[in-house]
């Protein structure tokens, strides 16, 4: 049976949701067969190369959302540090130092809802430096859109926009009430009809069971997007989330190597938590359908230096 949805994947004959069961519920005796599976359908469509991004956190702390996994909420006492929109050389310059690390993409974060008018005319403003000056691929991440600006995001040169569905529908109540799974899937939706490409996906290890882990790898797979990002939750100190008992490295490894089989075509990064949760950083998930990382760090965790991720993926045997 996984032979047969390995050669499905390959050929482009999409998995149904009995397949996809199958593959996260196989005994433990076949991960290494998932895994190697899922990583023959990664090389043979994707080749050996990672993608590799960069994150600045242009607007910390104080969002007026619920989430509670989220050390940003200004719901939670969390004790990290704020700021608002630093100065547009410093985020051009951090493009640029990006570039230079061997980054191929560079996403601007922001911790709001929504932008405000004056805030997404300077966002867009630094864009357009950063494309004119930098030459890398740009990203965004600026929370709910309306089709106005993201047709602009899409006409000043922003490739992909991230909106992050956070986890399945059935679990996502517990996760946020200040807004709805259907807000998240709207903006999508707002973007892709702008001409943006989508990156999409959530967090693992929020308390959910394997089945609503299927459940979000399901609902990614029929919004079919271009990056799917993928984080294991770190615990963050003043949250509701954080006692969580850490989620097993197996569970991380079954929703990765899924998720390729279910989007063959996509690339599948892993985001925050992957140096915690993995001693190896996340080089066996490389080798189990992901084909992307974030570095040099997230929106309130450190991470590796660039370097240090440079050098364990030639260890893995690819490239960038």
């Amino acid at each position: 049976m996984m032979l047969q949805c390995k050669s499905d994947a390959i050929s482009g004959k999409a998995l149904d949701s009995e397949q996809a069961r199958f593959l996260m519920d196989v005994g433990d005796e076949y991960l290494s067969l998932l895994a190697s599976s899922a990583d023959e359908i990664t090389r043979e469509i994707n080749g050996i190369g990672v993608d590799v991004e960069q994150l600045h956190n242009i607007k910390k702390n104080m969002c007026s959302e619920d989430c509670t996994f989220c050390g940003q909420s200004a719901f939670y006492n969390t004790g990290i540090d704020t700021y608002e929109l630093p100065p547009a050389d410093e985020i051009v310059r951090k493009a640029h130092d990006a570039k230079e690390q061997g980054s191929e993409s560079y996403c601007l974060v922001a911790a709001w809802k929504e932008p405000s008018p004056d805030d997404f005319d300077k966002v867009c403003d630094i864009i357009r430096r950063i494309v004119r000056e930098v030459g890398i691929s740009v990203e965004c991440s600026l929370g709910f859109l309306n089709n106005s600006q993201a047709q602009t995001l899409h006409d000043i040169g922003v490739r992909r926009y991230n909106h992050n569905l956070e986890t399945s529908r059935s679990m996502f109540p517990k996760i946020c009430t200040t807004h709805t799974y259907d807000d998240r899937l709207e903006t999508l939706h707002t973007a892709r009809k702008a001409g943006l490409e989508l990156c999409t996906g959530g967090i693992i290890g929020m308390g959910e069971t394997r089945k609503q882990r299927l459940e979000l790898a399901l609902e990614l797979a029929k919004i079919r997007p271009e990056e799917v990002t993928v984080n294991i939750l770190v615990p963050m100190p003043g949250t509701p989330l954080q006692f969580q008992t850490p989620l097993d490295a197996t569970e991380s490894a079954r929703m990765f190597a899924v998720l390729r089989f279910l989007l063959p075509h996509s690339i599948i990064k892993i985001s925050g938590g992957r140096e915690k949760a993995f001693e190896d950083d996340g080089a066996s998930l490389l080798r189990g359908g992901a084909n992307g990382i974030i570095t040099a760090g997230y929106l309130t965790t450190d991470g590796n230096d660039p370097e240090k991720d440079s050098k364990m993926i030639e260890k893995a045997g690819l490239g960038q």
